[in-house]
């Protein structure tokens, strides 16, 4: 007969450890997925919108036939909302979609002051047709992305030509008159080395004295580069929190002025004319906007896991009942914390 070990707390308060034969029940040790479900938009959202901001995170994510549409809290990083799909998303589905949110609101007297999400094509009619002239930031980090991979793809174009300005010599040792063909072919593979291994210095924010030494020895010969730096240099000041987006605009339209002067420079950041990396400078105006959807991508690297350790049989039930679990695990999860951290320093002591 197996037996388990359970405790109990006694009349004088304290932990008694007692011996049961039988094994554990499991009816009632985690709340059912269809009953989840079916409970979340009434019992878990009113603990979510108890401390509602006002500031909104939404994004779309697919999973095979099925896309996972999320809005969480920018300030407090509650999921609020969310909707299975089976089909790929289109405007009249986010106009639904955001119009159910936004009746929830209504009824508990909410307002919402801004929204931020990734530059997708579905957010910005929805967003017009549900909340009218709402302040809309376009996720920052997803701006930068973009141009830094415009610039990494750059500095692989250099190594490549450089590449093919190597002399062609054969496999054996250089003959005399082939020692500067030889000298030249070398310096010209720890150049292309040094870009390779030190590219990361052409996208990264800041900048020590020792690294910009590094970029300075690494780009002699390639004054283009150089001004390639400067240039991203330039797109983070942009995005300082300690200017309005009045002048980080102008700043813009100076940058955009200077670009368009080089004929290789302007086709390697074509993203910069882009209307998106206006609606990203709008978070400079509103201290509590979110300058990125960070709160949101975090939920969606959640489901991400739980896709790879839980899923064996993606259905929509199945991820629906997933989704509404996750909540309920979320929302215990706080004074599950405060529990073990009391019980925690009444076992240390004072």
């Amino acid at each position: 007969m197996a037996w388990r070990i359970g405790m109990r707390v006694g009349n004088s308060g304290a932990i008694i450890a007692c011996l049961c034969p039988s094994p554990p029940s499991r009816i009632g040790w985690r709340p059912g997925g269809k009953k989840a479900s079916e409970r979340w938009e009434s019992d878990y959202l009113a603990w979510a919108l108890a401390d509602f901001s006002g500031y909104l995170a939404a994004d779309e994510l697919y999973d095979g036939p099925f896309c996972l549409l999320s809005i969480v809290d920018n300030r407090t990083f509650k999921r609020l909302f969310f909707q299975v799909l089976d089909h790929d998303p289109t405007h009249d589905d986010m106009i639904a979609f955001f119009g159910r949110f936004q009746a929830i609101l209504q009824a508990r007297q909410l307002i919402v002051q801004g929204i931020t999400t990734d530059g997708s094509c579905l957010y910005p009619a929805a967003i017009r047709a549900v909340w009218g002239d709402l302040p809309h930031q376009i996720c920052e980090f997803h701006i930068l992305q973009d141009l830094n991979q415009a610039i990494l793809r750059s500095v692989a174009q250099v190594r490549k030509q450089l590449a093919s300005q190597q002399p062609k010599l054969g496999r054996e040792r250089p003959k005399s008159s082939q020692r500067k063909l030889a000298q030249k072919r070398q310096r010209l593979q720890q150049k292309i080395a040094d870009l390779f291994e030190h590219r990361y210095l052409f996208v990264q924010h800041h900048l020590t004295d020792a690294e910009r030494a590094t970029l300075q020895q690494i780009t002699r010969g390639l004054p283009h580069l150089r001004v390639l730096r400067q240039i991203t240099d330039e797109i983070y000041r942009l995005f300082d929190r300690r200017c309005r987006t009045a002048t980080a605009l102008s700043k813009l339209a100076g940058l955009r002025q200077r670009v368009q002067r080089f004929t290789q420079l302007s086709q390697i950041l074509k993203g910069l004319f882009s209307a998106n990396v206006e609606k990203a400078l709008t978070f400079l105006d509103d201290r509590l906007l979110g300058a990125t959807s960070n709160a949101v991508e975090r939920g969606n690297r959640r489901y991400r896991k739980m896709q790879k350790t839980v899923y064996r049989v993606r259905t929509y039930t199945h991820i629906v009942a997933r989704m509404a679990l996750d909540l309920f695990r979320e929302a215990a999860m706080s004074p599950r914390t405060a529990t073990l951290q009391f019980l925690h320093s009444a076992r240390t002591g004072p």
